[in-house]
Parts: structure tokens; sequence; C-alpha cells
């Protein structure tokens, strides 16, 4: 299925003027569900300005109204008179923007600590960066290291939530199958500790120790002491004489 020019742009567009729902809007544009949430609630997509796709010629009015009746209908791209060359894929890291490049160092951070098993030549694919720059990352050996803050890539605008779940499925996919290997050929699998070994112990306060007697020490205070607490007894002797 063909999808608009600027999908990013014309989603935006169709959240601020339109009343289709969120799978409507993500399915033309070609976005994850979650991205039109978050442009509606403008933590994605700051600063991009709409696309109205009416004026573009990409989408009929009638179009919209048909579908704004109808949850489940989805939009249909309005054909264009001219035929359009075939867009082909790109090799390696993608443009980033200049304005949005000090961005990099934090999406990179997020990946990290989010997807650690996403191998470095998937995150250079993301968020279009170098691997030195995600090892010094790692490392904290990066220049602006103290200021760096983990955040969300698709919150950045630097790739979509359809890219990230993509390359996390795929990262998955093949530990499971180093995992597999693993077990076939009898090697160790690194799997979590056991919570026996992983959690401290039961806190159990200690009984008191009795003292020994033999090596009390005693002092004329605390002998005087503890005889005013006794009884004195009479001796029958006495009593009869």
């Amino acid at each position: 299925m063909s999808r608009p020019l600027m999908p990013k742009a014309t989603a935006v567009w169709l959240v601020e003027n339109t009343a289709l729902t969120f799978d409507q809007i993500a399915d033309f544009c070609g976005l994850h569900v979650l991205e039109i949430k978050g442009i509606a609630d403008g933590d994605v997509a700051q600063g991009i300005k709409g696309l109205d796709p009416v004026s573009a010629g990409q989408l009929s009015r009638a179009e919209i109204e048909r579908c704004q009746k109808d949850p489940e209908a989805r939009l249909k791209l309005q054909e264009s008179d001219y035929e359009l060359p075939p867009v082909k894929p790109r090799k390696g890291p993608r443009y980033t923007p200049v304005s949005r490049r000090q961005d990099r160092p934090d999406a990179i951070a997020w990946l990290l600590r989010h997807h650690p098993e996403l191998t470095d030549a998937q995150v250079t694919k993301l968020v279009g960066t170098t691997k030195p720059t995600i090892q010094s990352i790692r490392d904290r050996s990066h220049w602006n290291s103290p200021n760096i803050k983990p955040v969300d890539p698709v919150t950045l605008g630097l790739c979509s939530q359809i890219e990230l779940d993509a390359a996390v499925q795929k990262a998955a996919r093949r530990v499971e199958r180093e995992r597999k290997k693993a077990v076939k050929e009898g090697r160790a699998v690194e799997t979590l500790l056991p919570a026996a070994e992983t959690t401290a112990p039961a806190y159990e306060p200690e009984a008191p120790k009795e003292e020994d007697p033999s090596k009390r020490s005693y002092d004329a205070d605390s002998v005087f002491a503890s005889l005013k607490d006794k009884p004195v007894e009479d001796d029958g002797e006495e009593e009869n004489n």
C-alpha cells in the first residue's frame, strides 16, 4: 500500500483537523498507533508543521468524511495524475536533521538501557549514529556524558515505533537462536540468577546470650543492692528462746 509523501506531517494535520481514530490515521500514514497517540498528547513530532493532504492532492474531503462516519473504514490514498518513481531504500545510517543531532546521545542511552539485546549495527541504523559514539556512551567516556539523559528515540522523532519494534523483535529472535545453539552444544547459557542468590536472607533477631556466672564481676554496691531486696528470715531457735 502506498503512503503519503510526508507521513508524520500528514498525521499531525489529521490529528489536529479531523475526527478520525488513531487506528485510521496510523494505517494511512504507516505509523504506529502509539506514535499517533504521542502526537495527540504533544510528546511526538514536536515542531513539525502539519501538512494538509487535501491541498496536497493525497486525500479528498469526501474520503475523510466517509471514514469519520465509520471508524472501521480505512482511508484510501488518492491516485496521483503523475507517475512517481519508486523510492529505493537507502543503505547505511539514516540521515538525521541538524536540529535533532544533539538528541542522539539521549536516544542511544535509552536504547542501551531498555534494549541491551540490540546490536551496535541496529542502534546505528535506528538513530543514525556511529559505533564509536555508541561505545563511548556505553562506557561513559563521551565528552557530554554527565548531561546525557535516556529519552525514547520515538519521542525525539529519530525513528518510528514500527522500526523500533521490528529491530527489537529481530534482536529477540537472534538471542533465542543463540540460546538454542548454546544448549545444543552443551555450553553454559547465561540466565537470571536464582532468587535465593539475589535476595537477602530474612532478618531474624538474635536471642540474648546468657552471661556465664563464673565470669561475672562483682562489686560492693551490686552485692548490697541485691541483699536489700531480699526479706530477712528469723532464726527458729531465737524464737524458742
